[in-house]
């Protein structure tokens, strides 16, 4: 009887990121991939300690994949932007991994690729080594949750989209203006999460950009 087949570390991974792609993070599991690829979960044990490893691994090459063929160029704001964008536009495709990306972070070459370019990004902006630590991390941060976000409406299908929109019009336009009276007064110009988010994720991190040159600022004028 001929043996199963040995898979690849890269082919299991091909693997877990179609059936994540189909499924979804929440009910993936190795049993589920092993039996998607005809073996048993002791074979993938021995690629993968354990299901957090091997969704990192799958996360990480998402950020590979971002990197492949980046190139800084610019001053460190443009660069951390390009980096940002690269990255948004890569979960953009594959948006159901977003979320495995920001529940359970990569620590491979990928990860490492991306933390290394936004620091010496931020080394070359005149911040101070000790306060670039905590500022790579609130851009971490702020770019994981918008990736994520913005990832997460785009998995839903149009009628949930739609059944979301009629919600927000309840909620907001169907609002008693003695209990929310602000709500009431603004009710037509408050846009619902879904709408120009692409816009508010350039925003937000360029916001998050302009705090960071103010503290430069400061810094040289106090320093």
């Amino acid at each position: 009887m001929a043996g199963r087949k040995r898979w690849s570390t890269e082919e299991i991974l091909d693997a877990a990121t179609e059936l994540l792609r189909t499924s979804g993070s929440e009910s993936f599991s190795v049993r589920k991939l092993a039996a998607t690829l005809g073996t048993d979960s002791s074979s993938l044990y021995r690629h993968f300690r354990s299901k957090t490893e091997l969704l990192r691994a799958v996360a990480d090459r998402i950020l590979l994949t971002s990197m492949d063929g980046y190139r800084p160029e610019g001053d460190w704001k443009q660069r951390i932007i390009a980096l940002a964008l690269r990255v948004r536009e890569t979960f953009g495709r594959q948006p159901q991994l977003a979320a495995v990306w920001g529940q359970y972070a990569s620590g491979g070459a990928g990860s490492r690729l991306v933390v290394e370019e936004v620091l010496q990004a931020l080394r070359t902006s005149g911040l101070p080594d000790e306060e670039i630590p905590v500022r790579y991390h609130r851009l971490a941060v702020l770019i994981a949750a918008l990736v994520a976000s913005e990832a997460g409406v785009s998995t839903i299908t149009s009628e949930e989209y739609e059944q979301g929109m009629e919600l927000f019009r309840v909620t907001v336009l169907g609002a008693d203006p003695e209990r929310f009276p602000a709500l009431a007064h603004f009710a037509r110009d408050v846009r619902p999460l879904g709408a120009d988010r692409g816009a508010a994720f350039e925003e937000l991190l360029a916001a998050q950009l302009a705090d960071i040159e103010a503290a430069v600022r400061t810094w040289r004028s106090t320093g």
